[in-house]
């Protein structure tokens, strides 16, 4: 192989990489400004009623957020934490042409709806859910592995006081501090069910780590989640 191919070589694969890095900060702006169908907020008060219009908004922000998620994993399968986000993006899916339009410039592919899921048995959920954890830190300059917050999707059932939402805290710690009432099913003594960002990082569920990211994950845990992930609906400016 001579010189000249080489060059040429390196600068082909160097100008493929440039135009990959800016069609994904295309996609990025294109998902951060997205106006969402009209009347659509109208909708998930229907199934909310509770939510004001501000709540309305920040589940919006943070669907987006579950969006940028997929976008920057490489489209890799990605697990929705968020009740009030999956409602959200159900009606969204609704739309159906708007929704195909949208994932087709947001990803360049449609993106399928799974149902909102927390840690369990499933490997591939958890597969999912870390790496929705992983990329929405990122999102928020949270340290995935170290943390003293929560992001926006992660927090969002727990501070829009939905009923059947999924309660985060940052680690078991941070929940002695403001509750003393720790009860033997893992919840805050008033019977609902909490769950921890430190449990992203941790081997306890499934013996892994996939889909964090972190080089402590180990080999051979196969979360199969190298496919579609998500889809559904979606919220934004209404």
């Amino acid at each position: 192989m001579t010189i000249l191919v080489i060059i040429t070589l390196i600068l082909s694969i160097t100008l493929l990489v440039v135009w990959l890095r800016s069609r994904q900060a295309v996609r990025a702006d294109y998902i951060r400004t997205y106006l969402f169908p009209q009347g659509i907020f109208a909708k998930l008060q229907a199934r909310r009623p509770e939510l004001t219009l501000k709540d309305c908004q920040l589940t919006a922000r943070a669907l987006r957020q579950f969006f940028l998620a997929y976008l920057k994993s490489g489209c890799q399968l990605v697990a929705m934490p968020s009740q009030v986000a999956d409602d959200l993006w159900r009606e969204l899916t609704l739309h159906t042409q708007h929704y195909e339009a949208f994932c087709n410039k947001a990803f360049g592919r449609f993106m399928h709806h799974t149902p909102a899921v927390v840690l369990g048995s499933d490997r591939q959920n958890n597969a999912g859910l870390r790496r929705t954890w992983r990329y929405t830190c990122i999102d928020e300059n949270i340290d995935p592995l170290r943390h003293t917050r929560l992001p926006l999707l992660f927090a969002l059932d727990a501070k829009l006081n939905i009923n059947d939402g999924f309660r985060y805290m940052p680690n078991r710690g941070a929940l002695r501090q403001n509750n003393d009432r720790m009860d033997s099913s893992g919840g805050d003594g008033s019977g609902v069910s909490i769950y921890y960002g430190e449990d992203f990082s941790s081997t306890s569920y499934d013996g892994c780590t996939d889909g964090l990211g972190d080089s402590s994950s180990g080999e051979g845990c196969g979360d199969g989640g190298g496919g579609d992930g998500g889809g559904g609906d979606g919220g934004g400016g209404d």
